[in-house]
């Protein structure tokens, strides 16, 4: 029997990259409860308004959204709740202390499954844009656009 290639499920925060320069990206699994990885798969989660903070030594997304299942019952998960994120404890390490520094934040950039079928979540250490760094990233854009469209 043939393995059916299932679609990219890739969910991204797009006011985040407007919003603050990247410094470091890291790739962190999720610890999920069954029905919330269903609809990950099903594609319905925003990462619009979530970040990262820490408990401790514990790294947890607050404001990812996903929503409910549509073919669960009784044991639903709660939309909103925080996700406790997985990482090596050096790069848990390595953020906590960047964090503590004036002006830095760690940001959900996107939302994605991969190879093997786990749901991951990509995170940057950001530093928050002024107004003069947002105009030029439009700026920027806008000669990209027009670039291409003359090529």
């Amino acid at each position: 029997m043939a393995k059916q290639k299932e679609h990219k499920v890739e969910i991204r925060n797009k006011r985040a990259s407007f919003d603050f320069e990247f410094l470091e990206t890291y790739d962190a699994g999720i610890v999920l409860v069954g029905t919330e990885i269903k609809s990950i798969r099903a594609g319905k989660a925003s990462l619009v308004d979530s970040f990262c903070y820490f408990v401790g030594n514990e790294l947890f997304v607050k404001g990812m959204n996903v929503a409910k299942y549509f073919w669960g019952s009784w044991g639903q998960h709660e939309p909103l709740r925080d996700r406790k994120l997985l990482l090596t404890r050096k790069e848990l390490r390595h953020l906590h202390q960047k964090v503590k520094e004036k002006g830095l934040t760690i940001a959900a950039v996107k939302l994605y499954i991969n190879d093997e079928g786990l749901a991951k979540l990509r995170i940057a250490l950001a530093r928050g844009k002024k107004e003069f760094d947002k105009r030029q990233t439009i700026k920027e854009k806008d000669i990209r656009r027009e670039m291409e469209r003359g090529e």
